[in-house]
């Protein structure tokens, strides 16, 4: 109770630098903001344990075997060529004509399949990586913005106030809710590269993963629109607000259940 926390303001007094309604606005203001920067927090650390493990332990593995077929394979060459310089020796020894000989095969082509697997898995972990290193700067926002500030209560609420308004402004809100949708697309494409990966290797495990992904994609894109469709659906997705409001308009609130 506010009443009897702090003693009530002379008359005329009301606003004065350590008046009894600026120290309430900071003990009011100081919750809102410990619960948003808390739950941003720990959704930012679940946000780049997932990313760190996807960029570190399988896409850098998965990549580092599939780049390979983007270069020429030096050992085949110099094998072939090495064939070809012994086919000369024998032909030589049997004086046998040097135009039946064939010339050693250096060239190379990049299949289709390795392109579109390293592209979309290049993509997939530079997405990932992305995720993590936006994660880590919005962790600081977030620490800057609870950042203690001296002066009267006034100053405090005004500068908080000042803090809030530009933390709108700027969207670190916004920032921070599209960050699992980036993760989420890093792992869709993740997934379409292992389908085209191993259709070059066997079109039955192929079909099985395909099929798998293509589940889950559908299963994410029916929980973003469960929500706009079916009032209190608890659903959501990073995607659910924005869907919101480019079906409903900007000016209607998401529902109550997720205080929105």
């Amino acid at each position: 109770d506010y009443r009897a926390k702090y003693a009530e303001d002379p008359p005329y007094r009301e606003l004065e630098p350590d008046a009894r309604v600026w120290h309430v606005y900071n003990d009011e203001s100081g919750i809102f903001d410990n619960d948003m920067v808390v739950e941003s927090s720990d959704n930012l650390d679940i946000l780049l344990v997932f990313a760190s493990f996807l960029s570190f332990f399988v896409l850098t593995t998965f990549v580092a075997q599939t780049s390979q077929a983007l270069s020429p394979d030096n050992t085949a060459v110099s094998n072939s060529i090495l064939a070809e310089l012994v086919a000369l020796q024998r032909a030589q020894a049997n004086g046998t004509s040097f135009e039946s000989i064939p010339h050693a095969d250096t060239s190379f082509t990049v299949a289709l399949s390795d392109i579109w697997v390293n592209g979309l898995w290049f993509t997939s972990l530079m997405f990932s990586l992305t995720t993590a290193l936006l994660a880590v700067l919005a962790k600081q926002w977030l620490r800057q913005y609870l950042s203690f500030v001296a002066g009267s209560a006034r100053e405090r609420a005004l500068i908080r106030q000042f803090r809030y308004a530009s933390f709108d402004k700027w969207g670190v809100q916004l920032i921070i809710g599209l960050l699992p949708l980036i993760l989420h697309l890093s792992l869709f494409l993740f997934m379409t590269g292992l389908a085209i990966f191993l259709y070059a290797l066997n079109h039955i495990m192929a079909t099985v993963v395909a099929s798998i992904a293509g589940s889950l994609l559908g299963t994410y894109i029916v929980t973003n629109l469960l929500p706009i469709l079916a009032i209190g659906c608890l659903y959501r997705t990073p995607l659910t607000p924005l869907l919101h409001s480019f079906v409903y308009g900007p000016g209607r609130k998401f529902g109550i259940f997720f205080g929105d």
